[in-house]
């Protein structure tokens, strides 16, 4: 794993998952952290009652460029030897461009930073990291604004057993547990087998094939909330990270519905990797 593209906003948060990317370079062996902060210009709209502010575009680039220089220095004291810390400003909208930049970088992961909400909060807030959930196809780490990094040990790696070599991107999913070297849970949660169909043996067993070299432990959680059962079932056994796999279609009322893997994100104190189709 060659490069960890890090977005930020110079929040405290983003600070916080900036630290994380740098100590989990060390342990996967990641050569190149770019810190990268996109910055929107808003232009001005004719017609418009109370107009808005005509900003300067140099001063947004010269503002940007200083928040980066700072936070490239404040972070100096994290950085793990052999690990080069690099910064990049422009004038685009993150979600938008996110995996422009990512291919550019070459970048095997994105971090990024949310800080928890609930409720109203939540719905009325949002979050630059489901923006980029949303739209990125680079696997995506997403850190509490509280949680500090544990080297990863123990992976839960939630799944519904539905089209397994379909809907499982495999690929990204086996390079990061190559990287991590940590034990692998497999969890699936349920109520009352009311998701247990004829096809979920076989598709276990599929599974199971898929991830045989790393030895999967599997787990079958009761709990009416998905989202509670992952969370605890995590607690439980330690787990560093919870792996999530949004779908496009499908089983809607499953974990990987898009307004799960958000309320996972927000009430998460575990780190959330999120590996899209």
């Amino acid at each position: 794993m060659k490069t960890i593209l890090v977005p930020t906003d110079f929040s405290d948060t983003a600070y916080n998952a900036a630290r994380y990317a740098l100590h989990l370079a060390r342990q996967v062996g990641t050569t190149r952290v770019v810190l990268y902060h996109a910055y929107e210009l808003i232009v001005p709209v004719p017609d418009v009652p109370d107009p808005i502010p005509v900003i300067d575009p140099e001063d947004l680039k010269q503002s940007s460029e200083t928040g980066l220089s700072l936070m490239r220095s404040r972070l100096q004291a994290d950085l793990p030897e052999g690990v080069t810390l690099l910064t990049r400003s422009e004038n685009q909208l993150l979600q938008a461009y996110i995996d422009q930049v990512a291919k550019e970088e070459q970048a095997d992961l994105i971090v990024m930073g949310i800080t928890g909400g609930s409720g109203v909060e939540e719905m009325l807030l949002g979050s630059n990291a489901l923006d980029v959930m949303k739209e990125t196809h680079t696997p995506l780490i997403i850190v509490p604004g509280e949680a500090s990094f544990r080297e990863i040990n123990t992976v839960v790696f939630a799944c519904d057993f539905r089209k397994v070599t379909e809907n499982t991107p495999i690929q990204p999913l086996k390079l990061l547990l190559d990287a991590f070297r940590a034990r692998l849970f497999v969890v699936n949660v349920d109520h009352e087998k009311r998701h247990f169909t004829a096809d979920t043996p076989f598709e276990t067993l599929v599974m199971d094939t898929l991830l045989a070299d790393y030895t999967p432990e599997y787990r079958f959680v009761e709990n009416e909330s998905v989202v509670e059962g992952i969370l605890t079932f995590a607690d439980q056994e330690k787990a560093d990270i919870i792996i999530t796999v949004p779908r496009q279609h499908g089983f809607l009322a499953g974990l990987f519905h898009r307004s799960r893997t958000r309320q996972l994100a927000f009430h998460s104190h575990i780190p959330l990797l999120v590996i899209r189709e």
